[in-house]
């Protein structure tokens, strides 16, 4: 029934209206993301942009993004490159902890004097550390 009054034309018009209707809920969440992470802007400029764009958002998101479309790619750098470096930090945080080979060699000497591996077990872990 729905099939027999919904043609061709209208299964397109219907699929173009829906993706533009996403795309401008993606363009709204990256200026305003935008407009929040900005460190050159003050709150009162924030807020009234955000009134701008909240009041007449065709207008507000096209004045925006011709005023301050250079700093959006800058601030996209500047928030990669902040991400980018947290991770960094993590990662050597987390993988700079190991030990070093004389801490490991001490360590399995430990274990082999306390009797929890033997001394096969230990010369073995030894080559294994020294290669």
């Amino acid at each position: 029934m729905i099939a027999q009054e919904f043609g061709t034309g209208d299964v397109f018009w219907s699929m173009l209206w829906f993706f533009m209707f996403f795309i401008w809920i993606w363009l709204l969440i990256v200026v305003f993301s935008d407009i929040f992470r900005s460190d050159d802007m003050s709150g009162w400029s924030k807020a009234i942009w955000t009134i701008f764009v909240i009041v007449l958002p065709y207008l507000g998101v096209l004045v925006y993004l011709i005023a301050r479309g250079h700093k959006m790619s800058e601030h996209a750098a500047h928030a990669a490159q902040a991400q980018d470096a947290a991770m960094r930090n993590y990662v050597q945080s987390v993988a700079g902890s190991s030990t070093s080979a004389a801490d490991e060699i001490a360590r399995l000497a430990d274990l082999r004097d306390k009797g929890t591996i033997t001394p096969e077990e230990f010369e073995r872990a030894k080559a294994k550390i020294l290669a």
